[in-house]
């Protein structure tokens, strides 16, 4: 039972302190939730208004979370890696990388964003991050793939992808792309380190085609890849339309007609962004940018 020693309407240096530490503690708490166990733990009525006013003079604001994924310390090592190895590559050297990825559009609009509490500047701090869940929620899976030449085709995926599933659209999707852009030569294809993607069989048909890869792909790393960008390109296209889809058959419509509007500038410039994307990625010691 809450025992009330006083009511206050401004917090002290020592009130805003604790305060600070308890937002700290877990910063993914509301407002209301902060005044609820701030009151409990110091026996003070204390209005959330006050709350807020008190965390704003803390530098402390209510922010959008950034969603990026959870990264291991091996991780970020092999990304920094990774990143500096490349460091002098040049933006033709880019080009001449097919980006592939599969990625999720569900049939309903989210449901918005998650907030934090975080000062100017920690957007990307490990605590501030919400961790993205690939390919959940209802809706259908694309798979897709452009480098600085076109895009690629933009491919259905039925039920959950298998290892025979990835086969055949490397087979009849990603082939006659790299036969029709790059003439079979001059090229590294990307994917990353899915389970599906690194499975025995797909590997062993990737080196019997004599598929050229882009080596040591970091995990973890969407960041890095800039198909990424394309289908949030995507999606906003797609969130445009006068008419929102209603079922799988016509989101698959829509986002086949929208893929094929994305123009050459949108693609170029991700392109172009490689070596901003790699200068951010050294910046942060390999951390999620």
């Amino acid at each position: 039972m809450l025992k009330v020693h006083q009511e206050v309407v401004a917090l002290d240096e020592l009130e805003q302190n604790e305060l600070k530490v308890l937002v700290k503690s877990n910063n993914h708490m509301s407002a209301n939730m902060i005044q609820k166990k701030f009151a409990e733990e110091n026996y003070l009525v204390v209005l959330t208004k006050t709350i807020r006013r008190s965390l704003h003079s803390l530098g402390i604001f209510s922010r959008v979370a950034a969603v990026k994924p959870r990264v291991t310390e091996k991780q970020r090592e092999n990304r920094l890696k990774w990143c500096l190895s490349r460091r002098r590559w040049s933006v033709a050297q880019w080009g001449k990388i097919i980006w592939s990825d599969e990625s999720r559009f569900t049939i309903f609009r989210s449901d918005g964003p998650h907030h934090v509490w975080r000062s100017v500047g920690e957007r990307y701090n490990i605590e501030n991050i919400t961790p993205s869940v690939k390919h959940g929620g209802g809706g259908i899976m694309v798979w897709g793939c452009f480098s600085e030449k076109g895009l690629g085709p933009l491919f259905r995926v039925e039920g959950t992808m298998d290892r025979h599933d990835y086969i055949e659209i490397l087979e009849n999707k990603l082939l006659p792309y790299i036969s029709d852009k790059f003439n079979s030569r001059g090229y590294a294809f990307q994917d990353d380190n899915a389970p599906v993607h690194t499975a025995r069989d797909v590997q062993k048909w990737i080196k019997e085609k004599k598929i050229k890869t882009l080596p040591d792909w970091p995990s973890q790393s969407p960041d890095l890849n800039p198909i990424e960008h394309l289908w949030s390109e995507l999606g906003r296209r797609l969130d445009k339309r006068a008419q929102y889809p209603k079922n799988a058959n016509e989101l698959e419509a829509a986002l086949q007609e929208e893929w094929s509007n994305i123009p050459y500038e949108v693609y170029h410039k991700l392109i172009e962004s490689m070596p901003r994307r790699i200068e951010a990625c050294i910046s942060s010691n390999g951390w999620p940018t």
